[in-house]
């Protein structure tokens, strides 16, 4: 069921609310952060509730899903990957899609570096790694970062920005705070050892929100908070 505009922006106020106090609690500026819609299995009004507001990038798991509303929305919105991609659909998402999260193989970027290069254009990505060793999660475990980044780092058509994490599913908070913890330390060697910038760090959800932003998230991605429960079905 689609929630009403009117019932975004109270929902987003209370997000925003949120993000502040943990920024506050953090000893960091609000401006650090950005906050990334989730519109996965949403209709995609949500996605233009999100460009009224004022938010420029949305996230979603899905190729084929979001190609299907990517014409019904501002062109100036950014549509950024957050789900796993599989080979059959990286030219769709090199042409596409403003930014891929989920580059956890050296065959996808070389892949997206291809149809990225075909289509003339520098695609953004961010690493996904599994930092916290989940079976359940998709990522580059951690011992393969170095070789996953040196491969990312040649090719011509692919600007990596940093990192991404899904934290397991546990009702300890600590588990998440580790895993967020092990992704930044995980950056800042990467970006001492390659002497390149890795400034983002995309890590927080609508239930962990807090433990990423205390470890250094850049930018959280929230769907059901904003949005409401999602239509599965």
């Amino acid at each position: 069921m689609l929630i009403r505009f009117e019932e975004f922006l109270e929902n987003l106020k209370q997000v925003n609310e949120q993000i502040l106090a943990a920024c506050e609690a953090a000893g960091r500026k609000r401006d650090s952060l950005k906050l990334l819609p989730v519109t996965k299995n949403h209709p995609v009004d949500v996605a233009r509730y999100a460009w009224e507001a004022g938010l420029r990038a949305v996230g979603e798991n899905r190729v084929q899903e979001a190609l299907g509303k990517m014409d019904d929305v501002d062109s100036a919105l950014s549509w950024e990957l957050i789900g796993p991609l599989q080979s059959n659909k990286a030219k769709r998402v090199a042409e596409r899609f403003g930014r891929v999260q989920t580059v956890d193989r050296i065959k996808i970027a070389n892949a997206l570096d291809r149809y990225a290069g075909e289509a003339g254009r520098v695609l953004p990505v961010l690493l996904q790694m599994n930092a916290g060793r989940d079976p359940a999660k998709s990522g580059a475990e951690l011992e393969e970062a170095d070789a996953l980044l040196e491969a990312v780092l040649n090719c011509d058509n692919l600007k990596v920005d940093g990192l991404m994490t899904i934290a397991p599913l546990s009702g300890d908070p600590k588990v998440a705070r580790g895993t967020f913890a092990a992704l930044r330390e995980c950056r800042d060697r990467l970006s001492s050892r390659f002497g390149v910038e890795l400034p983002e760090l995309s890590m927080g959800m609508s239930g962990d929100m807090e433990e990423a932003i205390l470890e250094g998230s850049t930018m959280v991605r929230v769907g059901t908070a904003l949005f409401g429960q999602r239509n599965y079905g």
